[in-house]
């Protein structure tokens, strides 16, 4: 079984190579202390932080980063890793020490259920006991921010239709399939927490519904436009949403997965340095739907950077302050 286990964590360690990920870069942008003071027992300690390939989590990387260079750690930046399997591989056998990770994913895809728990509280719960009794992964300091999937409108077909929630929509494909045009994500429209299961949830004829197949980032502006979709599958927490005067649908049947964000160690990591947690949950608390939704947008509609965003906000927010 030793042997088993040694050839696993080689074999895992190859495929993070080979997929291109190094021992992690320098911190971008420097800061000093602010309420986040120096700690001695993560004095010149080496931790390495992660994040996924989209803007959110590039952001949340770095907000950790500043938070553990104020507190007096050597951090290596390893933001920016494509796609969630790498990065939990990377977190697995150890290049990468902590990252912001999303409940869901966490139940979803690396645990492999296929139902979700309804609330945000018990989903958080049960990600943690079961991923620490089987991976020996910790999850703590959940933000209030769930960055889960939902559909969303203009404001103008919104008001024009009447529609507001999600079986305002299944009852619009029911009477009137063209005027619900959808354009949906490649992944959105084939996992069992996107359109499939939302259809069966919310009884949509999926025959019925008129659905174009487009890339995520085409979405938003194609729903703001009306013209090649009226509705338009999203996350939550994007910026473009409040930018394009989009109105998110309620999930009024609770369909959609809980993707709150967490801070995900390895035991062994946050055993050692507990002070970790001690840092991040206080600024876990503040990021919120708004919060994040606004730091999305500052990226994704100004073009700012995402390391500068992060730090702006954790400068304004006193947790750190300009070298």
């Amino acid at each position: 079984m030793r042997t088993l286990r040694a050839l696993a964590a080689t074999l895992g360690l190859a495929l993070i190579a080979a997929c291109g990920l190094q021992s992690g870069g320098a911190v971008p942008l420097r800061v000093g202390p602010g309420s986040i003071a120096p700690v001695p027992d993560l004095d010149g300690v080496p931790i390495t932080v992660g994040s996924k390939d989209f803007t959110e989590q590039n952001i949340l990387g770095y907000i950790i980063e500043f938070a553990l260079l104020a507190a007096g750690a050597e951090v290596r930046d390893l933001t920016n890793i494509q796609g969630s399997n790498s990065l939990r591989d990377a977190q697995v056998h150890g290049q990468i020490d902590i990252a912001y990770d999303y409940t869901g994913t966490g139940w979803i895809n690396y645990l492999g259920k296929e139902i979700p728990v309804a609330d945000e509280a018990g989903q958080f719960e049960a990600v943690r006991a079961e991923d620490l009794d089987r991976y020996d992964m910790v999850w703590t300091a959940m933000a209030p921010m769930n960055n889960t999937y939902a559909l969303a409108t203009s404001r103008r077909v919104a008001d024009q239709n009447g529609i507001r929630t999600l079986s305002d929509y299944a009852r619009l494909i029911a009477t009137d399939p063209g005027a619900a045009t959808t354009c949906v994500g490649t992944e959105f429209n084939v996992r069992q927490d996107g359109y499939p299961g939302m259809a069966r949830t919310y009884g949509i004829d999926v025959g019925a519904a008129r659905r174009q197949i487009v890339q995520d980032a085409v979405v938003y502006q194609a729903t703001a436009d009306g013209k090649q979709c009226r509705f338009g599958s999203v996350a939550a927490t994007d910026g473009r949403i409040p930018a394009l005067d989009l109105v998110l649908l309620t999930d009024d049947r609770s369909f959609f997965p809980k993707y709150n964000a967490a801070l995900v160690m390895r035991r062994d990591f946050a055993e050692a340095y507990p002070s970790v947690a001690e840092i991040m949950t206080p600024i876990s608390r503040l990021l919120t739907n708004e919060v994040a939704t606004e730091l999305n947008r500052q990226v994704d509609v100004e073009g700012r950077e995402p390391a500068e965003v992060a730090r702006d906000w954790m400068i304004a927010r006193g947790f750190v302050t300009k070298p």
